[in-house]
């Protein structure tokens, strides 16, 4: 902790505040024998407040979303009407206020930014929101300023570029310091409704340093920092004159500031954004010319208490520059805001946003005040008309002169010492509203399932005072109350969905969630409810609607029908939720489609999609082609990008470039760990094209060709490479055998893929598996050969313990060999007989995982090959022989017939004997017969092929013409 410097112009303190100086002085000496510390900082907060009283720019004071500023600042502009009023929020966001009209609040101000020119890459998207809740003082100056001719609102805080400007650059983050995390999260269901922004407040009051905040809670006897705020704060200053309000919220602001910790890290940016504002306000004041005493600067108390020595409209200039923005583009726009995402972004208590608001219903119920509020669109939209009357008719010098003498600052009077001294005056109508809360909250548990009563609502209202009382309270709080009904009413359970501080919130006001117009919103998403017009629902409702589509029927709603499937791809998958109907490639769409749709539930993300683009097309367009031009892009998000386009976009062109796109990045691959992913893909590209086109599109053409040399080159290295999996080699041999007949077409050599095999040697047993059931396909392994490899390896006791792992390769080979699948079943089940337990046990949970996790898609074909080998009944269960043990049938002692054919294959055996050989057939010959019918072997040619021969000799003279004599 730290003393801040003396203010400029602190020697010059009037003696308003001599009486309250003293006093402090007075305690400082009693408290402590070392008054300077203690002294200076308590006659600091005296000096700070004197001079905000004394700047002839009338300095308003506030706290975010307080009610007590709210009703101090209605107060204070109809008795001021300033012409001018200066606010403390980003300048950029200035053309956003007009919008206000059109929204149901709370709402936010959004500041959104994608692409990045001066800010690290690392920090994209960058956004900004500022909520706006009705029960806070600067939604009172905006309203009073747009609906009152004449009134000029210029907001003076820096711009959003310059709140990451000013950042650090070292966090690969951006630091979100404007938020200040400290107590419980908020619900779940609409605190996301501001994303990962970062928030920007007025008036962010809060202490510097933990060890304050824990001193003022415990000694406050309340659990969190906005009951704390609440009690001290605003419940005493919500029924206080201008004066006394005004004097308070600067004392508080000065104390937070003086007891800030050494080198805090927001402490050199505030100070910037002190200076900041005083410049652009008295560049304004002297471009203008307007009259100090009829301008209002709204600014948090924090920085009504500053030091810098630009303070004040009457400061000596310094050397203090505002830099230039960044080339940054940023995009401007209102957001639906929720009290749940407000309290969690700003680290505030669980209901106080609605206690807040609650608290200044009350006030303006109490007080009789007037507030200001924005009408919709049309109430006011004609300002301008308004403005020219005024300008018609100006007011004459005796008008003139009474608004200067209302907007003169009255002379201050020390309203500190009687403020700090009075007791809480208790408030008669406080028992009514607890009698009322009491009763309320017993009628609502019982609707949720408790069984509360009567005597609960008397236990509540006794407990609330009980609580009161024990934690130093004149009267209780709604906090009190929400603890005495959790105490009497909860028990042990909760018999439904929502308990009973979830009711006490809804009873204070429950979660008021903000809604953006329709004029209001981006060109994107007035397109869109346009464009669901059709429909005939109500899109801007929180509620989950149910549309009804028979395309069949009214092919008028085809169209919305597609704009549905592409803000499906689009927003969060609960905003647009398809129950009947379906889009995939190869299948014929839905003649009758179901939709889920909460729209205005996810009205933000909506919003943000207006920010990329002015349609739904743009934006699918423009995130395709992002996600296939970025480092971390592959041939399978490419071709994952292709069916997208093909299913949400009817633009060849685009599919096109998407599909050269997935050539390139395939080409400059060099692993293959998205091998599974780019063999399901084009597969399904190549059916979807081969049904529905009359030939491939070159892309597709290209990508075969490119990935049969590329998996061909890989391969070997992938087979003896320990971080290649199994099932990644498998689907490369996948590629390269079920593609192979259009790769060979479209001019690739067979021999490469020979060469490729012939150069795999892998040392895994799984690997192994797959080289056999390679050479298999290609013919340099007969099933023969392969079925004794593997008795001998069950007949080899030190192979069985990995046994195992040769049958998972054999079962990821049904992916480049599906025509394995008997052999695979036949291997199983002689695994299954004679693996011993040890060995067998351990294995199958690791067979059930990788059948369920990487070869889903083969296990059908097993089973299918399952059911054709095994009985289907019990009974031929008992006398089944399986057809791998029975024993070969006994050769017959049959001649052969004799005749030409016979004489053909006895006379040249050698290709017989080789396709016995591929069929694991004995390749012996019996003695041909010699009988009649002709001769066999050398015999005498067979008379009805000499008479044929005779009949037609045209073919064996050709043939004799053609062998060399």
């Amino acid at each position: 902790m730290t003393t801040a410097p003396e203010a400029p112009g602190a020697a010059a303190t009037s003696g308003v505040f001599a009486s309250l100086r003293d006093q402090l002085v007075g305690a400082a000496e009693a408290f402590t024998e070392d008054r300077r510390d203690l002294g200076g900082i308590l006659t600091g907060l005296v000096d700070d407040v004197d001079r905000a009283l004394r700047e002839p720019l009338e300095v308003f004071p506030v706290c975010h979303h307080s009610p007590a500023s709210a009703l101090a600042m209605v107060q204070r502009l109809r008795a001021k009407q300033p012409s001018v009023i200066y606010l403390e929020l980003c300048e950029d966001l200035q053309p956003l206020l007009i919008e206000l009209r059109n929204c149901k609040l709370p709402v936010a101000l959004q500041a959104f930014a994608s692409e990045l020119d001066g800010h690290p890459e690392s920090w994209a998207p960058l956004s900004v929101v500022a909520p706006i809740t009705a029960a806070s003082a600067e939604y009172q100056a905006i309203a009073y300023a747009l609906e009152t001719p004449g009134v000029e609102l210029v907001l003076v805080d820096r711009s959003t570029d310059h709140v990451f400007q000013w950042l650090p650059r070292a966090p690969a983050q951006p630091d979100h310091d404007e938020q200040d995390p400290h107590d419980e999260p908020a619900p779940q269901d609409e605190q996301g409704l501001h994303g990962d922004a970062v928030g920007l407040e007025i008036g962010d009051l809060r202490p510097g340093f933990a060890e304050l905040e824990e001193h003022l809670l415990h000694h406050g006897k309340v659990r969190h920092w906005s009951e704390w705020w609440d009690q001290y704060v605003e419940q005493p200053l919500v029924g206080a004159d201008y004066d006394t309000y005004r004097q308070v919220m600067v004392l508080i602001g000065s104390l937070f500031r003086r007891l800030r910790p050494s080198g805090a890290s927001r402490h050199d940016r505030d100070e910037d954004r002190e200076r900041y504002m005083w410049t652009r306000m008295r560049e304004h004041l002297a471009r203008t010319g307007i009259d100090r005493s009829r301008a209002l600067y709204v600014c948090g108390a924090f920085h009504a208490a500053s030091h810098v020595e630009e303070f004040g409209a009457d400061a000596a200039p310094t050397d203090f520059t505002i830099s230039e923005r960044t080339g940054t583009k940023w995009l401007y726009g209102l957001i639906p805001s929720s009290h749940s995402a407000i309290e969690a972004q700003f680290g505030l208590a669980p209901g106080s946003v609605s206690i807040a608001a609650a608290t200044w219903q009350k006030a303006v119920s109490k007080t009789g005040a007037k507030p200001y509020a924005l009408g919709g669109k049309g109430a006011r939209s004609d300002r301008a008309l308004a403005e020219k009357k005024l300008a018609a008719n100006p007011p004459t010098p005796a008008q003139t002169e009474i608004a200067l003498r209302k907007a003169a600052l009255p002379k201050p009077a020390d309203k500190l010492s009687g403020f700090l001294s009075r007791p809480p005056v208790l408030d008669d109508r406080d028992e009514a509203e607890l009698l009322g809360w009491c009763v309320d909250i017993v009628r609502l548990a019982r609707r949720n399932g408790y069984l509360s009563s009567t005597a609960d609502a008397i236990a509540i209202f006794e407990t609330s005072i009980l609580l009161a009382g024990m934690r130093g309270r004149a009267r209780p709080t709604p906090y009190d109350f929400q603890d005495a009904a959790i105490t009497c009413i909860e028990k042990d359970s909760v018999p439904g969905r929502r308990d009973v501080r979830r009711l006490c919130e809804i009873l204070l006001g429950g979660d008021r969630i903000g809604s953006v117009g329709y004029y209001s919103l981006p060109p994107l998403a007035r397109d869109v409810y346009d464009r669901l017009e059709p429909l005939g629902l109500n899109l801007e409702a929180r509620t989950v609607q149910r549309a009804l589509l028979d395309l069949a029927g009214r092919p008028d709603l085809v169209p919305a029908s597609r704009l549905l499937w592409r803000l499906r791809y689009l927003l969060p998958s609960d905003a647009v939720r398809p129950i009947m109907g379906e889009r995939r490639l190869g299948e014929k769409a839905s003649i009758q489609e179901s939709w889920d749709l909460a729209i205005g539930k996810y009205q933000r993300s909506l919003i943000e999609l207006g920010y990329e683009g002015v349609a739904v097309e743009q934006v699918l367009e423009q995130r395709l082609r992002q996600g296939v031009r970025t480092p971390e892009a592959t041939a399978a998000t490419a071709l994952a990008a292709v069916e997208d386009a093909i299913l949400y976009l009817d633009s060849p062109t685009f599919v096109n470039e998407l599909g050269a796109r997935a050539v390139e990045l395939l080409a400059a691959e060099r692993t293959v760990d998205d091998a599974p992913a780019v063999l399901r893909r084009i597969r399904r590209l190549l059916a979807h094209y081969r049904a529905t086109e009359p030939e491939l599109p070159e892309w597709c053409e290209q990508f075969v060709v490119a990935g049969y040399a590329h998996y061909c080159t890989l391969l070997p290295t992938a087979f003896v490479d320990e971080q290649t999996g199994v099932r990644q080699v498998a689907a490369m041999l996948g590629f390269l055998f079920s593609l192979e007949s259009l790769a060979l077409t479209l001019g690739c050599d067979r021999a490469q893929l020979e060469l490729a095999v012939a150069q795999s040697h892998p040392e895994t047993p799984a690997k192994l598996a797959l080289v056999w059931a390679a050479n298999i396909q290609l013919g340099t392994l007969t099933p023969a050969e392969l079925r004794t490899r593997c008795d001998e390896l069950l007949d080899n006791p030190l192979v069985l313990p990995s046994f195992p792992q040769y049958l998972s390769g054999f079962v990821q080979a049904l992916e480049p060999v599906p025509n394995l699948a008997p052999f695979v079943v036949e291997v199983l089940s002689k695994a299954f007989g004679l693996l011993p337990d040890p060995v067998l046990l351990p294995w199958l949970p690791s067979l059930i995982t990788t059948l369920r996790d990487q070869a889903g898609e083969l296990v059908p074909a097993l089973v299918r090959e399952a059911g054709r080998t095994f009985p289907g009944t019990l009974p031929a269960l008992d006398a089944f022989v399986p057809p791998w043990e029975s024993a070969p049938p006994a050769p017959t002692s049959r001649p052969i017939a004799s005749g030409p054919v016979t004489a053909l294959l006895t006379t040249h055996p050698a290709t017989t004997d080789a396709l016995a050989a591929l069929l694991g057939l004995d390749p012996s010959w019996p003695e041909p017969d010699t009988g009649a019918g002709g001769g066999g072997g050398g015999g005498a040619a067979s008379p009805a092929v000499a008479a044929l021969l005779a009949a037609h000799p045209a073919p064996a003279a050709a043939l004799a013409e053609l062998l060399p004599a």
